[in-house]
């Protein structure tokens, strides 16, 4: 078996022999170049070296240098030529080429050195960490250095400082998007209903129960889905809304649940995530849950039972974790009844329901509502409208089939139209009749007040069996009973019938 140790010293005996002989370092460093290409083992070695991006130096035992790599050369200046076959300590005393070198170091304390060197050739400082490499004795046989460049260091270290920056202000753009999807909207109320409402919410928002929110269009049912996140223990994580009825049914599963590369044409060629996954660790809210198509309750279901799903087209299983709230406009159990929706999807979502009332069943928010919305509206617009208290009795007897989202609009169009200061009676009421029709005619300002509620009323009737074509959709879309409609159709015929009655 060769002797490795007697191998380089005979090396190193040759090489100084050479040196001796006045042949010149890079000669040299060709001979050996020469010598070594018949080594392919070496030569691998030496392959990898120069294709280092650190600078690597090399010496034996002694401090003699044994190799460089072209990283060296270009970090440095300095030529194989130069310092091949060279004591470490020779080099340095010449102060030509640099100092700071940590051969000698870790030749002294035989462990790992850390230090800067200077190189005079370029002017510039070097980080340099040396490394001792003991042979099977215990004596150090070679030292191998890493050279990195300072201003490169540097260049990494603002390119951090960069991502890091750009990381920080995608943060702070997420957090803000978050905030507007989670709104800003505060719920006011004064009626025993919403405080019950109010509640529930507060009670069962810590949990990460399943909440199926119903109510007319208009109620708030996104804001109290909005009240239960900002009260929960995910608030500041991902809040995803998704409008069941706003997205084509034959787009709705993808957006949902995602699709993976290749799915379906058209389909993005890196795959992309669905509602589900943007919302882990976060909470859902599926909006309209009644106008999910069946077949796709049935993919809802299994995601809500096995708390994972699976992208249009994968074959992997993602785990999620995540709440999910439901709302609707419609009675899904008239829904089950219709075998328009599933019967244990239901049952599913509504583990905690929470039933929004209609506007007109909780009067005693419309003035506390009127107030508030009034009060944004004149700091949005710069405006100083008030409504009048035979204004305010216009408002309460209307019904408001719109709910909420009617009084809002209302009061906006009322403040952006009004000149400032007190907003009358009649203001209200041609804002609560923008078409102009009015069965009495002219507003006029001697008409008792129950009279003109009356007459607006029957207006109100009027227009809606226009526009529905039937009596019984009708006392539907205003919230009324059948009866009560035919009762007060007979009422305001008899009154003064008109022609189109």
């Amino acid at each position: 078996m060769i002797d490795r140790q007697a191998a380089l010293d005979t090396l190193k005996e040759g090489i100084d022999a050479l040196l001796a002989a006045g042949v010149t370092a890079d000669e040299t460093d060709q001979l050996f170049r020469q010598v070594v290409a018949r080594c392919p083992r070496l030569v691998d070695y030496r392959e990898v070296c120069d294709n280092l991006y650190d600078g690597i130096h090399i010496t034996d035992g002694e401090g003699t240098v044994l190799f460089i790599n072209q990283a060296y050369t270009r970090t440095t200046g300095i030529l194989p030529a130069e310092i091949l076959g060279r004591k470490v300590s020779d080099i340095e005393a010449e102060g030509k080429l640099y100092k700071g070198s940590v051969t000698a170091k870790v030749l002294e304390k035989r462990m790992r050195v850390n230090s800067v060197a200077t190189i005079f050739k370029l002017n510039k400082e070097v980080l340099v960490t040396g490394t001792p490499v003991f042979d099977e004795d215990g004596n150090i046989k070679l030292v191998v250095t890493n050279t990195r460049d300072f201003p490169e260091l540097k260049r990494l270290e603002q390119q951090l400082l960069t991502l890091t920056e750009e990381s920080k202000k995608a943060n702070e753009e997420l957090a803000y998007l978050r905030r507007q999807q989670a709104g800003d909207k505060t719920i006011f109320y004064r009626s025993q209903a919403m405080a019950s409402v109010m509640e529930l919410i507060r009670t069962i928002a810590p949990t990460d129960v399943t909440v199926l929110i119903t109510g007319e269009s208009g109620t708030g049912k996104e804001l109290a889905a909005n009240e239960i996140y900002q009260c929960s223990d995910r608030m500041g994580k991902p809040f995803i809304k998704v409008n069941c009825a706003a997205i084509p049914a034959e787009l709705l599963e993808s957006e949902l649940f995602g699709y993976e590369e290749g799915a379906f044409t058209g389909a993005k060629r890196a795959g992309k995530a669905g509602m589900f996954e943007l919302a882990n660790t976060g909470v859902i809210l599926l909006d309209e849950i009644g106008d999910m198509p069946l077949p796709l309750q049935t993919k809802l279901l299994r995601v809500l039972q096995q708390r994972e799903l699976m992208r249009i087209g994968g074959s992997k299983s993602i785990p999620l974790d995540i709440r999910v709230i439901a709302s609707t406009n419609k009675d899904l159990r008239e829904e089950v009844r219709l075998g328009r929706f599933r019967e244990d999807l239901y049952y599913r979502l509504n583990v905690v329901p929470i039933e929004l009332k209609p506007l007109r069943e909780r009067r005693e928010d419309i003035p506390y509502l009127t107030e508030q919305f009034c009060r944004g509206f004149n700091k949005k617009y710069g405006k100083n409208a008030h409504i009048s208290s035979e204004g305010m009795e216009l408002i309460l007897a209307y019904n408001w089939p719109g709910n909420i989202r009617e009084l809002e609009n209302l009061v906006e169009r009322i403040v952006v139209t009004s000149s400032g200061g007190l907003v009358t009676r009649g203001s209200v009421f041609n804002a609560l009749n923008p078409s102009g029709r009015t069965p009495a005619g002219r507003l006029e300002e001697d008409i008792p007040l129950r009279q003109q509620v009356a007459a607006y009323e029957r207006e109100i009737i009027l227009h809606t069996l226009e526009r529905t074509g039937s009596m019984r959709k009708a006392a539907k879309v205003l919230g009324v009973d059948h009866s009560t409609l035919v009762k007060k159709c007979r009422q305001y015929a008899q009154e003064s019938p008109p022609q189109e009655w």
